[in-house]
């Protein structure tokens, strides 16, 4: 996997530049990830911190690969995306690899319940589900935009190394292929 992985990675940041085409939303490539404050929900019950409570968690991540999501529905193609890369968060332990989403919207209880009720039904193992305090649209120097449903982070150092942003219904098999692989750049 790893050495499909690198041969992918020149095809992937060409994709990165036609999957973001379609919404920008979030931090450019090369833009550092500030700390921003979320409520843990659920999720990787490996990671060392509790349901139910508030930190930042960019920054328990320190260096580590990391990958990122911000999304404003819990639909089968998230379901799709997050399970693969469940896959390689496990594959990669070794390497650190790590990622949370946080869920977004207009109501923090209703997305902390939704959060709770995705993970469960998907069986989503190694990724946290948070809730920013930010809960609209996430932190605003983030700059994720309204009208993104999904945007798709992938830092490295603190530094933005790869990012893809989809409006509702954006998100194909190719594009979930795109963002596995940059997940997997992330620990070449």
């Amino acid at each position: 996997m790893r050495a499909a992985c690198v041969m992918a990675v020149a095809l992937v940041f060409g994709m990165a530049v036609v999957a973001s085409a379609e919404v920008t939303s979030g931090p450019a490539v090369g833009d550092m990830v500030g700390a921003f404050t979320v409520t843990k929900v659920t999720g990787n019950p490996d990671d060392g911190v509790a349901d139910g409570r508030t930190l930042c968690y960019r920054c328990k991540m320190g260096q580590r690969p990391v990958v990122m999501i911000f999304a404003r529905s819990a639909d089968e193609k998230l379901a799709k995306l997050l399970k693969e890369l469940d896959e390689e968060l496990e594959e990669h332990a070794d390497d650190k690899l790590t990622g949370f989403v946080n869920m977004i919207g207009s109501d923090a209880e209703s997305l902390k319940k939704a959060s709770a009720d995705f993970v469960a039904t998907h069986g989503i193992k190694r990724l946290a589900f948070v809730v920013p305090e930010d809960t609209q649209n996430g932190p605003p120097d983030f700059k994720i935009a309204p009208d993104a449903d999904l945007t798709v982070v992938c830092y490295k150092n603190g530094t933005v190394k790869a990012n893809h942003a989809f409006a509702k219904g954006g998100l194909s098999d190719e594009k979930i292929d795109a963002v596995v692989e940059a997940s997997c750049s992330l620990v070449d």
